[in-house]
This record gives structure tokens, C-alpha cells and sequence, in this order.
């Protein structure tokens, strides 16, 4: 599976961005979806992930509530919907597919073994 990460940009506080991930071949819908983030100086995160058939989603605490994971296999597309972005959202986002076809998302970067390019993701004060 290869993938194509999009939609970064620069906002204001409390803007909404959607970033998309592109997947190539029949296969993508096959795996769980996660996204990850990387600040300047940090270590690169577990942000949210969806099952191969979008039925499950799970996002950690400290986006809840703002932003969305979901993905449409037709289009073999992965989305993650950022609502009132903060500051401390700036990272590159990456999306990863899982390392195993038709299994649970997890949360670790080991258990994804493909990986976007990533997009950036830059929050004004």
C-alpha cells in the first residue's frame, strides 16, 4: 500500500482543516488507517485510526471531541477532520496503514508498516 498525505496548511486558532491520505491499489481497503503526528522536538504520536471497514474509530484524548477519523474505500481515502485547532496541534501528520490485513487498529508506530509522506500542519496564536 502506498500513501499520499494532503491538506496541511497554516490557520488561525479555531480553524478547521481536513487532511486526506491517498491510498494506491486494490488492497487499502483491506487495512486499518491510523494518523500520527510529529511536533518539532517530540516524538511522533498515535492521533487516531479506523478499522478496514470504518466501522470502528478511535481517537486519543486530547483531540476528542475536535477532530474526526473516517475513510471511504471507493475512494481509497483516509480523512481525519481537525476542528478548533490549537496551537499544540502543529506537527506533520502522517498516515500509516497497518503491517496486517483485517486486523484491529492499533496505537504504536510498530504496528503500522506503511507510511504517507506527511503533511504539515502549522496553528497561529
Amino acid at each position: 500500500v502506498q500513501l499520499q498525505a494532503s491538506g496541511g496548511g497554516v490557520v488561525q486558532t479555531g480553524a478547521s482543516l481536513r487532511l486526506s491520505c491517498l491510498g494506491s491499489g486494490r488492497t487499502f481497503r483491506e487495512y486499518s488507517m491510523g494518523w500520527f503526528r510529529q511536533a518539532p522536538g517530540r516524538e511522533r504520536e498515535f492521533v487516531a485510526a479506523t478499522t478496514w471497514s470504518g466501522a470502528t474509530t478511535y481517537v486519543v484524548d486530547s483531540v476528542k471531541g475536535r477532530f474526526t477519523i473516517s475513510r471511504d474505500n471507493a475512494r481509497n481515502t483516509l480523512y481525519l477532520d481537525m476542528n478548533n485547532l490549537k496551537p499544540e496541534d502543529t506537527a506533520v501528520y502522517y498516515c500509516a496503514a497497518d503491517s496486517q490485513p483485517y486486523r484491529t487498529y492499533g496505537n504504536t508506530r510498530e504496528e503500522y508498516a506503511y507510511w504517507g509522506q506527511g503533511t504539515l500542519v502549522t496553528v497561529s496564536s
